[in-house]
């Protein structure tokens, strides 16, 4: 079951807006924490392939990376030499983003999201990551 603590920081960081960058960190342990307990995420991870993607926040200098397939989400602070993808933004442009104030396809055609590496990954991880905020909108309310 996903921690009731952690729905209710990610509901306070979604009234109060962006904090620290490493509040991002926050909604993959929601996402790896639905996984365990959603038949269709977990289905769905477990069918993909192992694809790890990395963040980094810019204007800031904050890296992290994103690991989805083989059954599980993980994530962690710093550089993966095993990312297949980089996907880089300023602060404003995550923020945006994460909210859905900003479409992920016009960033990266306005040059503002800037992604690197395999852009198939990149579309994959955002599949999944749709998919995984829609399944757990419910407890987000």
């Amino acid at each position: 079951m996903v921690d009731d603590s952690l729905i209710k920081e990610l509901k306070e960081m979604r009234e109060k807006g962006p904090g620290e960058p490493s509040d991002a960190l926050k909604m993959y342990e929601f996402m790896k924490q639905l996984g365990q307990e959603n038949d269709e995420l977990k289905e769905e991870l477990e069918d993909m392939d192992k694809l790890i993607v990395q963040m980094e926040v810019t204007d800031i200098d904050y890296k992290y990376w994103v690991s989805f397939g083989d059954g599980a989400v993980d994530y962690g602070e710093g550089v993966s030499d095993e990312a297949s993808v980089t996907m880089k933004a300023s602060q404003a442009t995550w923020a945006g983003l994460a909210s859905g104030d900003i479409d992920s396809t016009s960033a990266y055609m306005s040059g503002d999201l800037v992604i690197e590496g395999n852009l198939q990954d990149a579309i994959a991880y955002g599949e999944v990551l749709g998919l995984a905020m829609e399944l757990g909108a419910d407890l987000l309310e």
